[in-house]
């Protein structure tokens, strides 16, 4: 073979080389900016205090900052609307509530997404504690003496939640199904506004997250009737849970890290080391603890069976709740 000949046969592996190496280099310099976390609950809530553990930790692990935008509106609707048509280019990643990916399509007839076709599933980050929490001045101390006092009262307690259609709201109808008792849904504008109410008397029992609760429950100002978990939590060791009276019962709220359908599967993958990484350093874990959450790490390929599996679970939910939001 000549010289000319030979150059010509290596030529187009050569341009093959050279149009791979762009993409190949973004991906090993990746991050090279800032990015954003979009949140689409409000500041001060569970997932917005979970995503600055996050951000903080992924900017140290990364030298890149990460930061985070809270973008409300429509019970997560607006804000996951938003990240699902971002560029998938990595630097618009979204961290929510489980609420906003597996609950909402089945309360609102239009979300502005697909949960599953619109996002790639990076990993969860963490599950929350969830539970049922009364006033001190309530008669009941646990879910047995609930169960008891509204069979009596049937129609007379009300419980609270962080409004309608809320994990919070339809735990509390999953309880109602349950036990076949009947509690009066009042449902409010958030979690603290259900918290402050119940702190007050003006409800006698709430479902809350343990992010929205702890410090309450902590300085005596609610008290806990059982956790909503199927296992006991690690920030209340000794709090049973609903499922230890009631068998079966129980839910693991989650929250996760996702980025629009077509990021890349090498940042994907990426990310999710990082995620992985981020959850093994005490620090994370000692500030998640105080929240009163627990780590979760998954594969991104378990994560997205997560969310398909739980999709007609919780419409099942929904429906029998009838609840519904237009």
């Amino acid at each position: 073979m000549t010289l000319l000949r030979r150059h010509l046969v290596q030529l187009p592996l050569a341009l093959a080389a050279l149009a791979l190496q762009p993409q190949a280099m973004a991906q090993d310099s990746y991050p090279s900016r800032t990015v954003t976390i979009i949140v689409p609950q409000a500041a001060g809530g569970a997932n917005d205090a979970i995503a600055r553990v996050i951000a903080q930790k992924l900017s140290e692990q990364t030298g890149h900052t990460f930061i985070v935008d809270n973008r409300t509106g429509a019970g997560g609707n607006v804000g996951t609307a938003m990240a699902a048509k971002a560029k998938p280019d990595g630097y618009t990643l979204m961290l929510t509530a489980d609420s906003s990916m597996v609950i909402n399509p089945s309360l609102y007839k239009s979300t502005g997404f697909d949960p599953v076709k619109d996002f790639e599933a990076i990993g969860p980050v963490a599950t929350a504690g969830y539970v049922l929490v009364a006033n001190p001045a309530f008669a009941a101390r646990n879910v047995t003496e609930l169960v008891a006092l509204a069979k009596q009262q049937p129609g007379k307690i009300n419980i609270g939640s962080a409004g309608n259609g809320t994990l919070n709201h339809l735990i509390g109808e999953m309880l109602g199904k349950a036990t076949g008792i009947d509690l009066v849904h009042v449902p409010y504008k958030g979690s603290s506004a259900a918290v402050t109410d119940l702190v007050a008397g003006q409800v006698q029992v709430s479902v809350q997250s343990l992010p929205s609760s702890i410090a309450f429950i902590r300085s005596g100002k609610i008290k806990v009737l059982g956790v909503v978990n199927p296992k006991r939590v690690a920030a209340l060791p000794d709090a049973p849970t609903i499922g230890e009276t009631i068998k079966g019962f129980g839910a693991t709220p989650w929250y996760g890290l996702f980025a629009p359908i077509g990021t890349p599967k090498a940042l994907v993958t990426q990310l999710n080391n990082e995620i992985a990484k981020a959850l093994e350093s005490r620090d994370v874990q000692e500030r998640l603890a105080g929240l009163g959450c627990e780590p979760f790490k998954s594969s991104p390929e378990q994560f997205a069976t997560l969310v398909r599996d739980d999709l007609p679970r919780w419409a099942r939910i929904v429906k029998e709740s009838g609840a519904t939001i237009d």
